[in-house]
């Protein structure tokens, strides 16, 4: 199982030794600390319970205090946990860390996060509307038109693009590499853009199915 829980600190550059100049996202990626195993017998499917980020047990909840002092056996607490499925979950049990180290430079990953909110938006610039003449006396400017239907069945019907709140959503980023490791300071350097806001935490797993 390669995966693990991250936070993304933000975007910088670096050359490579061609000379070109690449973006990448840096992401504190760990540790992370394996809480629960899910198994196909008993819950079934199959998935690694992660916690990440250290905090102090009076600003979690009682029960998530008793759940995670009983699964670890020790007083550690973590303000985020996880769940990444897993096909494999061998050589895996509770308490194990996982740290960047499971990745390296050239793997082909996929990005899960939370991507920015961009609260409540018009047609245009949630849904790319081409929208109306912008002169010659056009009343109709960045109105999204009619959304309706004739006598039947008379209703607007579902999944009708129309403004609304945008983005603030769960969304992945697939097949992007791996460019640096950097273990002493639990960093990765992924090539090219991320979903979310700096400080956004991130699952990072590798990729099942390589594109190209």
């Amino acid at each position: 199982m390669k995966g693990i829980l991250g936070r993304k600190i933000g975007m910088t550059r670096i050359f490579v030794s061609d000379g070109k100049c690449i973006p990448v996202t840096v992401i504190q990626a760990g540790p992370c600390k394996v809480i629960n195993i899910r198994t196909l017998e008993k819950d079934g499917y199959t998935a690694v319970q992660l916690g990440f980020v250290k905090t102090r047990g009076k600003l979690l909840n009682k029960n998530l205090r008793e759940y995670l002092k009983k699964n670890l056996g020790a007083e550690e607490y973590f303000q985020f946990i996880k769940e990444i499925r897993a096909t494999s979950i061998e050589g895996i049990k509770i308490g194990d860390e996982l740290k960047v180290t499971l990745f390296k430079p050239g793997d082909i990953i996929d990005v899960i996060g939370i991507s920015k909110g961009r609260g409540f938006a018009g047609g245009v610039k949630r849904h790319h509307f081409h929208g109306g003449p912008g002169s010659h006396g056009s009343m109709f400017h960045r109105a999204p038109g009619s959304i309706g239907t004739n006598t039947f069945p008379g209703r607007v019907l579902k999944n009708r693009k129309l403004p609304g709140q945008m983005g603030n959503s769960r969304c992945s980023v697939k097949n992007l590499r791996i460019d640096g490791v950097m273990e002493d300071k639990n960093l990765l350097l992924i090539r090219g853009a991320v979903p979310g806001a700096p400080n956004g935490v991130l699952v990072i797993k590798k990729t099942e199915r390589v594109n190209g």
